[in-house]
Parts: C-alpha cells; sequence; structure tokens
C-alpha cells in the first residue's frame, strides 16, 4: 500500500511536470528510435529499445510517440520509487519511514528530471532498484535455508531468487553499461551471504548463464534491425561483427575516460551531492556507518557499487554525466532509511514479526513506532519540501515546446528535395519528423553520423557532392564551423530557425 502510494504520488508529479512533446538531442533520440524498434548511440541500450517499442503499442491512447517515450520514461522512475520502499523495508524502515525515504528519493533532482524527459536511464535505475531487492529477497532465502537445512524446498526457493535476480541483471546489461560497475559490489555481497556458492559450480554457472544468456539475446535487437530486418533508423554497422563491437563497447567515447585535478573533482563532487540532496548530504556518510554496522553485508554492496560508479562518473567527460549518479543518490537514501530505523528500533524496540506467535506487542509502543517512523519521515523529507517550489520550476517542462518549434519552422523553410548537413541536437528531431510523422519525406539528413557511416567524407564533401542537383543546407555546432565552410561555399540564413543556413552556391575563389 505504501509503495503504491509512493508510486502514484511520484508519478503524479512526474506528470504535471513532463515535457509534452518533442525533445532535442539524446531524448529525441529516445523518443524516435523505439517506435522504429531501430538501434540507438552506444551501447545501443537494446533492452530499453524493446521495451519502448512494446510501450509505445501499448501506451497508444495516452498521444504521440514522443509523449508515450517520455510518459515510459514518467512510469520507470515512478516505479523505482515505488520499489525503493520494499528495499528500505528490508532494511528495517517502518512502512510510513520506507515511503517517506522513497518519496525523498523520487523527487531527488536528478531522478525527477528522468522521470519528465524520454531518458534511457529511467530504465537503469528502475531495474538497479530491482536488482538491489532481488538480492536482500535471496539473502532471507539463504537464512532461512541455512536454519533448516533439511528443507530442500527453502534451498531451492533461495537458487531461484538468484537466478531471477541474474536475469534482471543481464535485462540491466544490456539497457546500461553501468550495470557492468555492479560487478565487484554483486560479487562481494554473495560471497559474504554465502561464502558456500563457491561449492556449488551448477548454481554459480547458472547465474552467471542466465545473466549472459538475457543480455545477449537483447543484444541480438542490435545485429537483425541492422541487418536482414533492417529498422528505418540504424546507429553505425552493428549488423557486422566489428560494427558491433564498437556499438556495445562505446569505441567512439573511449576518449572521453580522462584523469584531471582530484582537487577540483571532489570540489564538482561535493557540489553536486548538496544539489541532490541538500543538508542530507552532510549524513550520508554517518548513515552509511550505520548501516555498516547493523547491516554489513549490504553496506558491502551499496557502498562498492556507490564508491565505483562515483569514481567512474568522475573520471567520464561526456555529456550529462549528472545522470550517472542516480544509483549512488539510490543508495544514499537507502543509507538515510536504514540509520533512521535505527533510531526506531533504539527507541522502542525491534518491529514485530507478523509471523511471532508470541506475545503481541501493545498497542501504546505500537503506536510509539508510528509516530517516531512518521517524525523520521518528516525530517527526511524536510529538504525536499523545502526545496520543491525550486526544484518544481527547474524540472518543470510541461510548458517546453522550443523544439516542436524548431521543427515546425525548419521543415517549412526547407525546398523540394533538400539535403540537410546537421548534427546530433538537430538531427534527432528532424528524424522524429521525418519518419515518425511522415512529414517531408524528400528531405534527406545527413548527420555527422551519417557521414562516418556512409564514408560520406567531411561537410564540405556532403554539399560539394549535393549542390549541383539539390538544394542543400547547413546546420553546425560553432560559428567557426561555418566560418570555416564560408570560405568555400556562399552561405545565406533563412531567417526561421535563426540556426539554419542555405547553401546559395561556390565562392569564387575555393580555398585549395
Amino acid at each position: 500500500m505504501v509503495a503504491g502510494a509512493t508510486f502514484l504520488i511520484t508519478l503524479g508529479v512526474y506528470r504535471a511536470t513532463m515535457l509534452p512533446g518533442i525533445g532535442a538531442w539524446d531524448t529525441a533520440e529516445v523518443q524516435t528510435v523505439p517506435p522504429l524498434l531501430g538501434t540507438m548511440h552506444p551501447t545501443g541500450f537494446p533492452a530499453f529499445v524493446i521495451l519502448g517499442w512494446l510501450a509505445n503499442l501499448v501506451l497508444a491512447p495516452f498521444g504521440e510517440p514522443a509523449f508515450r517515450m517520455t510518459l515510459l520514461g514518467g512510469l520507470l522512475a515512478a516505479l523505482a520509487a515505488g520499489l525503493a520502499v520494499f528495499v528500505f523495508r528490508r532494511l528495517g524502515a517502518p512502512a510510513l519511514l520506507a515511503g517517506a525515504a522513497a518519496l525523498g528519493f523520487g523527487l531527488t533532482p536528478i531522478t525527477w528530471h528522468i522521470g519528465v524527459s524520454a531518458d534511457v536511464h529511467a530504465l537503469h535505475i528502475a531495474l538497479l532498484v530491482a536488482i538491489t531487492l532481488g538480492l536482500l529477497r535471496w539473502e532471507v532465502a539463504v537464512g532461512d535455508a541455512q536454519a533448516e537445512p533439511a528443507d530442500e524446498a527453502l534451498a531451492r526457493r533461495a537458487d531461484r531468487r538468484i537466478v531471477g535476480t541474474a536475469a534482471l541483471f543481464g535485462v540491466s546489461v544490456a539497457n546500461h553499461g553501468l550495470t557492468l560497475l555492479l560487478v565487484p559490489a554483486v560479487a562481494a555481497f554473495v560471497l559474504a551471504v554465502d561464502r558456500g556458492v563457491l561449492r556449488r559450480p551448477r548454481l554459480v554457472l547458472a547465474a552467471l548463464g542466465t545473466a549472459v544468456g538475457v543480455a545477449a539475446l537483447l543484444y541480438l535487437e542490435l545485429p537483425l534491425r541492422a541487418g536482414p530486418f533492417r529498422a528505418p533508423l540504424v546507429y553505425g554497422h552493428p549488423e557486422t561483427l566489428q560494427g558491433l563491437v564498437d556499438v556495445v563497447f562505446a569505441r567512439q567515447f573511449s576518449g572521453d575516460l580522462i584523469g584531471g585535478d582530484l582537487v577540483s573533482k571532489l570540489v564538482a563532487f561535493s557540489d553536486l551531492a548538496a544539489n541532490q540532496l541538500g543538508p542530507l548530504a552532510l549524513l550520508a556518510v554517518p548513515a552509511f556507518v550505520v548501516t555498516a554496522i547493523r547491516h554489513p553485508r549490504y553496506a558491502l554492496y551499496s557502498g562498492l557499487a556507490a564508491l565505483l560508479t562515483c569514481l567512474f562518473a568522475a573520471l567520464y567527460d561526456n555529456a550529462r554525466i549528472d545522470r550517472y549518479y542516480l544509483g549512488p543518490v539510490f543508495f544514499a537514501w537507502s543509507w538515510l532509511a536504514a540509520a533512521a530505523a535505527a533510531i526506531v528500533e533504539l527507541a522502542v524496540g525491534p518491529e514485530r514479526d507478523p509471523a511471532d506467535r508470541g506475545a503481541p506487542r501493545t498497542a501504546g509502543i505500537d503506536s510509539t513506532r508510528t509516530g517516531i517512523a512518521i517524525a523520521l519521515g518528516i525530517v527526511l523529507l524536510v529538504p525536499t519540501a523545502i526545496g520543491l517550489r525550486d526544484r518544481w520550476i527547474q524540472q518543470d517542462l510541461s510548458h517546453w515546446t522550443a523544439a516542436p518549434e524548431w521543427l515546425d519552422e525548419a521543415l517549412a523553410a526547407l525546398d523540394q528535395d533538400a539535403v540537410v548537413v546537421s548534427w546530433w541536437s538537430y538531427s534527432t528531431p528532424l528524424w522524429y519528423g521525418t519518419l515518425i510523422e511522415g512529414r517531408r519525406p524528400d528531405i534527406t539528413i545527413i548527420d555527422d553520423r551519417t557521414r562516418l557511416d556512409e564514408g560520406l567524407g567531411e561537410a564540405a564533401d556532403v554539399i560539394e557532392a549535393n549542390l549541383d542537383s539539390r538544394p542543400v543546407y547547413v546546420m553546425r555546432v560553432t560559428d567557426q564551423e561555418l566560418q570555416d565552410l564560408g570560405a568555400r561555399f556562399k552561405i545565406e540564413p533563412v531567417g526561421l530557425p535563426g540556426n539554419l543556413f542555405r547553401v546559395t552556391g561556390r565562392t569564387e575563389t575555393p580555398t585549395p
């Protein structure tokens, strides 16, 4: 009941602040590729693409495909908040306290953001919470089996739970490469719970085989939709072995792993933590210490996972890296919930197990427990409440129509049979307009990635190849790029949109 309420409240907030239509950049890609069952930029994200394709069918009554993909993100982010209640309950938090902490997690700025704009990270965090819950459920099942070694049914239940969690892990690997950072943490947790698993190679192979098999099966979407069942929109050449490796392992982004000044990165990280958690960021470390005392195996898992993710994000310099901290934010909230649960238990004792048939607790103790849990839940939500107005303003995309307005202007400005030499942030909404909405099928969009995949050369080469036969338009990232092209071609603005230019001819003295 509390988990359901948390899901509905967070979903309601997301829906009220949700992007109403097409976005730009990766957002528009997420809104375009899944309905086409195409392939996305590295690492391909086939799990999200397949889920998005199904959601596009199921959510058809709720609006255009762009909004359906955004709504899917909201549902997944809200699901992560709802599942978090069960995780926090297993860490000892009373129901209302767990709900308050989960609500705080759902309304953390970065969680809120992925809930209102189409983003593959929404599925990542939902699966991360589900994997965490699966591990905690397996821990309990192992304890039951060890307490009753003669009961083979309990042992089989524990085995099913770890294999089921491995299946979720496989789906998560096929959604986002960040999942691989969990491997050391999961391995450490499994060995801490049951070191005897090393003497059961069949179980280990079953779990590993399930994770790898599920991931591999989902990744087949890339070569299939780029090859024999080619989709209208394909990134790279995943139909070839080398192309598949390049996409799956994100070879094009390998240069974004950097070093840098450690001090400046620590300052940036502290600023990010303060922005996400507010004053609660100061309590995260002591809360982790309390969690380590009360739940050492979970602390080992969550602490190692958070540490590795933070280290990777700090060394990775590409676009909106703050989304990579979703996992650490969730773990921080779990530590806060566990620490608050410790306070409740210290005050009134442990919560009575419903299966315990001993003497019932008095109503007074239960009321006191509920009161303390509510009070601590309110304390955890104070920073959220204080910052709610600012967060709402920052995350509210419900009136953001810049991308669809730009798309309308661009499609209206282009002459018949035009070639558009574009770049990623504007190529993605153009693809949506042409491939999803079916507008202007006469135009050809040559993205920088298209030039690379099809061997078309530089932007100037594309212009030269088409200028004598078709109208050619350009959009470039920087003014310098336009100036460089202007040395070889006559380029004029079209008016609206302001970043679209028409190539009207060659200069009299082209540069050599």
